[in-house]
């Protein structure tokens, strides 16, 4: 159905096709074969993973949504800014009670999950007392006030999350690539150090070469130009590029047929491109910075080409974008390896960064390896106590209390002052005949 596709990728909502990590696989049929392998109606298409943690449930909260009538008719009319309004998720008021029921149950099982995570994390560093209801509001993805119930609110925040974070998507992998690259560097030049001249100029000289081999290949046409296209039209279709058609071309690599080129299908279109500078048999070729390039030849297809900005390119863009003048004679295109991708001053304060995180790192440990060996004198000391309570106990004597006093008597002994009282002086009647003795002072003068 169109709203599996449309709605996921125009509200940037839903399966938009992000490649993660993975390499896109280009497109080799013959024209022969592309009536006869078309996408089978009815057949559902599986989508990527979005990267979003909460993944799954945007999911099943679609596959839920999708099986309302009423709703996907709405969906269908909607267009994008109706939707990250939030004027579709009042739609939601008026879906059947069955879908309702599935997505509280839905929400409850996500609303299960964080709590999982939250009590996993805080088990880790060992923290005791977990407020749920205040850690979940870091999710923004549910309404955590009501973990009962799916509402429209819980939509609204859904579609508003998921857009956000997936339009941070490509800039968080731009900013990680870029740490990457610093590191590469920082490690290469700590290596450096540790050498002498003569290893030093070996290394260096092979580092120089190394780049200059990347650097030899042959010349990466412009994306989303003409000749970039005709060239997957030739070798990857295996069609005549002089009968080269941008609708055909079009309808050909919409691979699921739903009308739009997205994210993923773009990205597939640059695999030629990218095997003239990449080979993951070559050392010198580096295989992350293939994937920043690939992402960077989507972007910049996707601002020439995308008009409203949905992440999507209708057949109506595509051909409009064909009849431009950088289609025909596009500007040459710049590998990373023709680019700075950092200056020193960045490359200095990542490097003060390191090793703060070293220094912490550091005191973590010895702070922990104090603890360890306080827990250990702490149960050798307990150790060595409870063996001479043993002893005492096996050598007749009873262990001491808190104060020294013993904790039971053996039969026959008493406590001070709780002897039997003698006939001298004690209360006592004495026996017939028995004549008490006044007791004797010891400073008493004797003649």
């Amino acid at each position: 159905m169109k709203w599996l596709s449309v709605l996921p990728q125009q509200c940037i909502l839903l399966m938009t096709c992000l490649l993660m990590a993975l390499e896109a696989v280009p497109i080799d049929i013959d024209k022969t074969k592309v009536k006869g392998e078309g996408h089978v109606e009815g057949e559902k298409v599986e989508n990527p993973d979005t990267g979003l943690y909460y993944d799954e449930y945007l999911r099943q909260v679609i596959d839920v949504l999708e099986t309302d009538k009423h709703f996907r008719e709405k969906l269908q009319t909607a267009d994008i800014e109706e939707i990250k309004s939030g004027k579709l998720s009042r739609e939601l008021d008026l879906v059947s009670h069955h879908v309702r029921t599935r997505l509280d149950e839905l929400k409850r099982q996500e609303v299960a999950r964080l709590r999982m995570l939250i009590k996993a994390k805080m088990d880790s560093v060992q923290d005791t007392g977990i407020d749920h209801q205040a850690l979940l509001k870091q999710f923004e993805h549910l309404n955590h006030q009501n973990p009962d119930t799916f509402e429209p609110k819980d939509l609204d925040m859904l579609i508003k999350a998921a857009t956000n974070d997936l339009e941070n998507y490509d800039k968080t992998r731009h900013e990680e690539f870029k740490k990457y690259e610093m590191m590469k560097e920082h490690e290469r030049r700590e290596y450096l150090k540790t050498l002498d001249e003569e290893k030093r100029q070996r290394e260096e000289s092979k580092f120089e070469e190394m780049k200059k081999k990347h650097g030899d290949h042959p010349k990466v046409h412009h994306p989303g130009s003409k000749d970039q296209l005709k060239e997957v039209w030739e070798e990857a279709d295996g069609l005549d590029p002089n009968e080269f058609d941008p609708k055909t071309f079009f309808k050909l690599h919409d691979v699921n047929n739903d009308g739009f080129l997205d994210e993923q299908e773009l990205e597939a279109l640059f695999t030629k491109e990218l095997e003239k500078v990449y080979d993951p048999k070559n050392e010198e070729d580096d295989m992350v910075e293939m994937e920043e390039e690939r992402l960077r030849m989507r972007e910049h297809v996707m601002n020439e080409v995308d008009i409203n900005k949905d992440r999507l390119v209708t057949l109506e863009e595509f051909l409009r974008a064909t009849e431009k003048k950088e289609f025909l004679e596009p500007d040459s295109w710049e590998t990373l390896d023709q680019q700075q991708l950092f200056t020193e001053d960045e490359l200095k304060e990542f490097e003060s960064h390191i090793s703060q995180q070293e220094d912490l790192q550091k005191q973590k440990e010895e702070l922990q390896r104090q603890h360890d060996q306080l827990q250990a004198q702490k149960q050798e000391l307990q150790q060595v106590v409870k063996q001479m309570e043993q002893k005492k106990l096996q050598q007749g004597n009873p262990p001491a209390g808190p104060a020294g006093e013993l904790k039971f008597q053996p039969p026959g002994e008493h406590k001070v002052g709780d002897a039997p009282k003698h006939p001298v002086g004690g209360d006592q009647p004495l026996p017939p005949g028995h004549v008490q003795e006044p007791a004797s002072r010891t400073d008493q003068v004797h003649p």
